[in-house]
């Protein structure tokens, strides 16, 4: 109950604050490609359940579904506005109608497609699946530069399956077997300051 609460207050707030920073980035989005404000992708919530997650789009439109579902480097897909956006990370932003609808949290494991949750053992589904997931965690700061991560990588996918994606599900079951409210505080702040901090210094280098 306590995280709950949390997770709609903090997220109401959110919503309401950023406001102004959502309808300026949902009025250049279409500016600067054809096509919808959103970006609506099939993930797997709590208990398997399937849920549609909000993300504001970053790439030409009817692009996403027709290439890989991992951005790798300079994807020839992303736009401008959309470049801008991920490396900010404010294309996530809109995950917060998420959180007060109860898809989602504001931390916990993040959300997978079903094309890899099924690389996940049962035992690992069933208690990575057991929370809502997450806007941020530790595997989220960890990963935070997944897309040039992979693009070194011969072959993206196989690299993601054998060598990130079971880093993050440890992630995932260590944050289910120990998390807490002051736990989810840190790693709030520590995604704030890994987002701002972060990309002032990739910006000045």
């Amino acid at each position: 109950m306590v995280k709950r609460t949390l997770d709609i207050v903090c997220a109401a707030i959110g919503l309401m604050v950023l406001g102004p920073l959502l309808l300026v980035v949902a009025a250049l989005i279409p500016l600067d490609s054809a096509g919808p404000v959103f970006f609506r992708q099939e993930r797997v919530g709590q208990f398997g359940r399937r849920f549609r997650i909000h993300k504001f789009r970053t790439m030409r439109h009817g692009t996403a579904a027709a290439g890989p579902s991992l951005t790798v480097g300079a994807d020839s897909r992303v736009t401008k506005v959309g470049s801008f956006l991920r490396r900010y990370k404010i294309d996530e932003l809109p995950q917060l109608i998420d959180v007060v609808r109860g898809d989602m949290s504001l931390v916990g494991p993040r959300p997978e497609v079903p094309e890899y949750i099924a690389y996940y053992s049962e035992s690992e589904r069933a208690a990575v699946l057991s929370v809502r997931p997450g806007i941020t965690d530790l595997a989220s700061l960890e990963f935070r530069d997944e897309s040039s991560l992979l693009a070194a990588a011969p072959d993206p996918q196989r690299f993601y399956v054998e060598e990130v994606l079971p880093v993050k599900i440890r992630y995932y079951l260590e944050y289910v077997a120990s998390h807490s409210a002051i736990g989810d505080i840190r790693i709030i702040l520590a995604t704030i300051y890994k987002v701002t901090v972060g990309a002032y210094h990739r910006r000045k280098n």
